[in-house]
Order: structure tokens, then C-alpha cells, then sequence
């Protein structure tokens, strides 16, 4: 098939990488130093959101934030440009769900298809490509899309219309961030009272308190490494998403709350671009 992929960071470089080795042929945007192993796999550069929309079937997105989905698609030379009756749009990005569901109606009015398809794994899923990919989408649209994200993820659920994806990704990063939170203050805890944390950690994996994020991100606070994997300012901005849907839905989220404002403090405090386990930073410095 003929891809179009935009957005090569962290995430977006493995996912795209894995679409160029199963044989489609992928058309890329903003190629840069550390994505330029793609060209040479046999990805195919292009100057413009909008060239890469023409050349494309397909056409994935994998950008940080609500704006800047925005600005690729309906810019100066932004994809919608590109488009035609019959292509179809994948947003793996994270954005607001309120967002989602006004760029589909706009990508609809040109005869496009419009998917929402976060996901959740983070670079090492992304490399390994077992992704949980969260879908919001007409059936027949998740089906025409579903092969790719094979390509890119293990658990991959259609949970509902456009819209319904991004709602399970803010979903995802309340319970995500409030565990790594419950974490980094079951440890801190454990360090200041005088017992190790590391022999905490081991005891607790064997009960009720084990989860995936206090074996991985437990063991990352206990030996104070911190490079990303999932950085602390793209986390906050995730929350921020729940707070204001839930400030718009009239529903009270009282720890997602907190937990904004302790990200803000890491931000405040240089944080920002350190995983988002380093929230047992600020914990363990009082």
C-alpha cells in the first residue's frame, strides 16, 4: 500500500520503520538526522504534509499535541490539501477528544475517512511493535486499517465511533499516571522510614500491589535512571486533556487534579523532558 506517515519522533520512528520493513511503500515528512535511517530503508521523502497526502492511500499521523495535528492537517500545505474521496486518515497521536471528532468532520466534507488511534507502550513498544492501539472508527474503516496496525501493536481494540479512541488514551494516562504516583510515594515512603526500597519493590511484585508500573517504573526510581521513554511534559499534557474534558463534562476527578499540579511542579522544577517515573524525584528530594 502506499502510506504516508508524519511525525517521526520517538514513537513515530520505530512505528514508521515497521510499515517500510513489511514492504509498503511509506512517503515521510520533516526527514531529519535521526530519522534519515528510514530513507534509506526505503521510505520516501517528501517537502510537504500536502505531497504526502497526493502520494498516499493512507495517511498516519504521530504528533505531540492537539495544534500541531491541527496545523498538519488543515495548514497552508497541510493534508487535507492532499486528500481525496477514498483516502483515509489515522491519528495515532494523543489529543483531545472534542478535537478528534471536529478534524473528522471536517476530513468527511472531503470524502476522506477519519480514524482515531492512539496508543500506549511507549518507545519500547513502539520498537518492539506491541503497542495497544486504542481505536475510534466506523467498523468498516478499523477493518481497512486494522493490517497496518498489526504492523505496529499487539492489543488493538475498536472501542467505539470516531473520538472513542483518544477517550480511552486519556483513560489510560489518569490510571497510568496515578499508579506511577501511588508508586513514587509507596517508595519514597518505604526509603525515608529506613528499609530499602529495592527489597520493598521485590516483596511487593509478590502480592496485591505488583503491577507492570512497580516492576518497570519501580526499578527506574530505585536506580534514579530516567531517561525517557515517555517524557513528564507530553504526560502532563495528557492529563491536562482529562482535566478540562471532565471540567466540560461537570465531573469531578479530584486526584487527576492533583496529579497535574504535581507535573507542573516537575516541569517548574526541570523535569519536563525526563521519564515520567522521575515524579519520585520530587518525592524523595522532600
Amino acid at each position: 500500500m502506499k502510506i504516508g506517515f508524519i511525525g517521526l519522533g520517538v514513537m513515530g520512528r520505530p512505528m514508521a520503520g515497521h510499515l517500510i520493513a513489511a514492504g509498503h511503500e511509506v512517503y515521510l515528512n520533516r526527514v531529519k538526522e535521526a530519522s534519515q535511517h528510514l530513507a534509506e530503508a526505503g521510505g520516501k521523502p517528501l517537502e510537504t504534509a500536502r505531497q504526502v497526502a497526493e502520494a498516499s492511500e493512507i495517511v498516519i499521523l504521530m504528533l505531540p499535541d492537539t495544534p500541531d495535528v491541527e496545523a498538519v492537517l488543515f495548514g497552508e500545505v497541510g493534508v487535507a490539501q492532499g486528500l481525496s474521496a477514498g483516502k483515509l486518515v489515522i491519528d495515532m497521536s494523543s489529543i483531545s477528544p472534542v478535537a478528534t471528532k471536529a478534524f473528522a468532520s471536517r476530513i468527511g466534507e472531503l470524502g476522506a475517512a477519519y480514524v482515531d488511534a492512539p496508543v500506549s507502550g511507549g518507545e519500547v513498544g513502539a520498537k518492539a511493535a506491541s503497542l495497544t492501539i486504542m481505536v475510534g472508527a466506523n467498523p468498516s474503516d478499523f477493518e481497512r486499517a486494522r493490517p497496518l496496525f498489526e504492523l505496529m501493536g499487539k492489543n488493538i481494540t475498536l472501542v467505539g465511533e470516531v473520538g472513542a479512541g483518544q477517550t480511552a488514551k486519556v483513560a489510560n494516562q489518569i490510571i497510568v499516571g496515578l499508579t506511577i504516583e501511588a508508586v513514587a510515594e509507596g517508595l519514597a515512603f518505604a526509603k525515608a522510614a529506613g528499609a530499602d526500597p529495592a527489597k520493598v519493590r521485590q516483596a511487593l511484585m509478590g502480592g496485591f500491589a505488583a503491577s507492570r508500573i512497580l516492576e518497570v517504573h519501580g526499578e527506574r526510581m530505585i536506580n534514579g535512571t530516567f531517561d525517557p521513554g515517555f517524557r513528564v511534559r507530553l504526560h502532563r499534557k495528557d492529563i491536562g486533556l482529562a482535566v478540562n474534558a471532565a471540567t466540560s463534562l461537570e465531573l469531578s476527578l479530584p486526584h487527576t487534579a492533583s496529579l497535574q499540579q504535581m507535573m507542573n511542579k516537575a516541569l517548574a522544577e526541570g523535569l519536563g523532558d525526563m521519564d515520567h517515573s522521575a515524579l519520585f524525584q520530587m518525592l524523595d528530594q522532600g
